[in-house]
């Protein structure tokens, strides 16, 4: 890579060395330089203009490069001119890559006040990339202690804020201990445990480094930036960082954007209100178009200048096996899976973690390979700028919520590939739920809701499920719905988390695990209770829609298999607040559901049974007599209804349908007996006069008492052959007469 000489030296300011980097000229027309074009674009006012300011600013930079002694800004209408030039333009546009060299150095060179070199310091905002040796030429400045401390600790800040503007990273990572040296500078010490925090890689971790930080730490105290690098060097080296150190934090580091990050967001409004397209390059690669927030620019793999130079040249050595070579390969070199597998263990991650959540083949990476470093560098990303972006959680962001959206989006999409959810959501979650109205990025809050990592029941009661109980039972139908779909949602991916994580079939394994098998349990039927209770009161809310019907049975079909399919030794019945109006319903679908998950129900307690009895091993868990109990009250309830038509002199539950008769009497009600058998139950009836004028064509009286006996058998498989599947498998099931025949049925059929 060709570089710029150092200030120090004799040189030709504005020079463009990288044929693929933004030049002046390319910077002033806002793009890149259009051939075709150019003689129309000096033509155009807009273009004059641009120029005038270009001049301006090599004006400006040509002074503040040749400054030799100490200016004074007062009475300086010079300096005052040249630096309000620079400050207009930065915040308007943003500066070139080649302005950074001259500013820098002469904002650290001591040759300004600390005020000159302060608003120079704020006025660097990158309008692509910021070219590495200008930063490593900068901080040569730091060794000979020509600017003050203030200014120092400035530059700090700066250079994390922009960190991933950097187009090259390796000298930079040469100056690792450089900048471990200046930790004893309590100041600037947070500042550079931020900055070591983000150049830190696995060859960085040394015995006399982890001293000095435990030295730091025993002097200081437990400061959450000395945790953050402690942390990160334990996860690279667990072997040499033997101390336990706190539970993980929120926040590990102070804000240090300062002025920058505004000045950059600005100008990206400002040019995607301009032009959506043709756009000078915001740290993407070169087909990136979007011109979206700092997160959003993140999500592409950036690619530096000398990278995209030398692409070709890179492919070819990239042929070589690196497995045995002690190099990285930068990520954005990836091409294909085959270069993944053959170098998987020297890749390096784009100092943009964001990058990784768009990039299947990084993803791969990350679930092949658990590397801990890399899940604690997204979730620290991740969770800044949830905070940092959210719509309703900081003021002024709501403008950007279609943005949001499509970030949460990203996010969901990743946690359903890597089939896991982010510690780093769920704190956002936690956090951002008490204040959310319910309306703002609904269906992408919904969503990430559902891979909410397990947690213990009073976090999570506390946490989401109050938030959600008090906007669910105060919002509309469709919101009441996916909310439950949410929670479906969750529930099944913990269930298969249970799976992959738990051998059922391992005496040992299950042992071993007790507790953690028990709070599994415990968290599930926390989760179960709450969807129960409000389902129950949305249903009573809402007057028993169907549609809402629908969601709340769609979730307890998934906790009716939980013991066969998941493995998990838990069954827990819906309560009587949502069996009955299902029971009752006047939609056939809802009722057809309802007797699949009670046949479901059935299979589960009696394969729970048999295990009972066997006695084949010792087992944990055992369901409560309350269990069976419950069902055997709600299966009495539903032959009741459908089959004998005794439900109203049956039904033992507490809060079931029986009735005196001298009560039903008074309903004046004919044939109250039988109004909820296959034949009179409002979700049937329909069912029931389509089989009469099938059977009978000629009779329009539609006598119901015709459909008994023999025609009731063949009312069953009319029944059956409209798609009713969940009341067909009830019945056979539950029904002795019709199980039994069911049974000959189908031996006659083997034999």
């Amino acid at each position: 890579m060709q570089r710029r000489q150092s200030s120090k030296t004799p040189k030709q300011p504005l020079q463009v060395h990288h044929k693929n980097q933004t030049d002046l000229s390319a910077w002033r027309k806002g793009g890149r330089i259009d051939p075709e074009k150019s003689v129309q674009n000096h033509q155009s006012p807009n273009y004059q203009k641009n120029d005038s300011k270009q001049d301006s600013l090599e004006q400006a930079l040509r002074y503040f490069e040749k400054v030799q002694d100490r200016v004074s800004l007062k009475k300086n209408d010079v300096l005052q001119k040249h630096l309000t030039t620079v400050e207009s333009i930065a915040l308007q546009r943003g500066l070139p890559p080649e302005g950074f060299d001259v500013l820098l150095n002469v904002a650290l060179s001591g040759k300004l006040a600390d005020t000159v070199n302060t608003r120079l310091l704020k006025s660097l905002v990158p309008a692509s990339v910021i070219p590495e040796n200008s930063v490593v030429s900068s901080v040569s400045w730091l060794c000979v202690s020509k600017c003050s401390g203030n200014i120092q600790l400035l530059f700090l800040r700066w250079l994390i804020t922009v960190f991933d503007f950097i187009d090259h990273k390796e000298q930079l990572h040469a100056l690792y201990g450089f900048f471990f040296s200046f930790l004893q500078d309590e100041k600037m010490c947070p500042y550079v445990c931020h900055l070591l925090y983000l150049l830190t890689r696995k060859e960085s971790v040394k015995p006399f480094r982890i001293r000095r930080l435990l030295d730091l730490q025993a002097k200081m105290g437990m400061q959450s930036h000395l945790q953050a690098l402690l942390s990160l060097y334990k996860l690279f080296c667990p072997e040499l960082v033997t101390i336990t150190l706190p539970g993980k934090k929120k926040t590990y580091f102070k804000n240090s954007e300062g002025p920058w990050k505004a000045a950059i967001n600005a100008i990206r409004r400002r040019n995607q209100e301009n032009s959506p397209v043709s756009q000078p390059l915001f740290l993407g690669t070169a087909q990136t178009q979007s011109r979206k927030r700092k997160w959003n620019t993140q999500l592409n793999i950036p690619a530096s200048s000398a990278n995209r130079n030398n692409l070709e040249e890179d492919r070819e050595k990239n042929r070589v096996d690196l497995y045995s070579m002690n190099e990285y390969l930068p990520v954005e070199q990836l091409q294909t899976f085959s270069q993944l597998l053959q170098n998987i263990h020297h890749l390096e991650f784009p100092s943009q973690m964001g990058s990784v959540l768009t990039n299947p083949l990084l993803l791969h990476y990350m679930n092949c390979i658990k590397d801990e470093s890399v899940y604690l560098r997204l979730y620290y990303w991740m969770g800044q700028t949830l905070r940092e972006e959210c719509t309703w959680c900081v003021a002024d962001n709501n403008q950007y919520e279609e943005e949001f959206k499509d970030f949460l989006e990203t996010v969901y999409k990743t946690e359903c590939f890597l089939q896991e959810g982010f510690s780093s959501c769920e704190e956002f979650l936690y956090k951002s739920l008490l204040l959310w109205d319910g309306c703002s990025c609904q269906s992408q809050i919904l969503r990430l809701v559902s891979w909410i990592p397990l947690s213990s029941f009073s976090e999570m009661k506390s946490h989401l499920y109050d938030p959600l109980a008090q906007l669910f039972f105060t919002s509309s139908l469709y919101f009441k719905c996916s909310v439950l779909e949410s929670l479906k949602e969750l529930l099944q991916n913990w269930l298969n988390w249970h799976v992959i994580h738990l051998d059922p079939e391992s005496d040992s394994q299950v042992h071993s695990l007790n507790t953690t098998l028990s709070g599994l349990v415990n968290v599930v039927a926390e989760l179960i209770h709450f969807v129960g209770w409000i389902s129950t009161v949305a249903l009573r809310l809402e007057n028993n829609p169907t549609f809402l019907l629908y969601f709340i049975l769609d979730f307890y079909e998934t906790v009716c298999d939980m013991y066969l399919r998941y493995n998990l030794p838990l069954l827990i019945m819906p309560p009587a607040g949502v069996f009955y109006p299902a029971l009752l319903s006047m939609d056939s679908v809802s009722l057809n559901q309802l007797c699949y998950i009670m046949y479901r129900y059935r299979t589960n307690l009696v394969a729970a049974k048999e295990n009972e009895l066997s006695k084949k091993r010792i087992l944990q868990f055992k369901f409560s007599s309350q269990t069976y109990q419950e069902y055997n009250q709600y299966i009495i309830a539903m032959v009741g209804c459908l089959w004998t038509s005794s439900a109203f002199q049956k039904d033992i539950h507490p809060q079931g349908l029986r009735m005196d008769d001298e009560l039903l009497k008074k309903t004046t009600a004919q044939e109250f007996k039988t109004s909820f058998n296959i034949v009179y139950h409002p979700a049937m009836m329909g069912y029931a006069v389509l089989f009469l004028q099938q059977a009978w064509p000629d009779d329009t009286t539609l006598n119901f008492s015709l459909i008994k006996g023999k025609k009731w058998d063949w009312y069953l498989e009319y029944l059956y052959m409209q798609g009713l599947k969940g009341l067909k498998v009830f019945i056979e099931s539950s029904i002795n007469r019709v199980s039994q025949a069911s049974h000959s049925k189908a031996e006659n059929v083997q034999v």
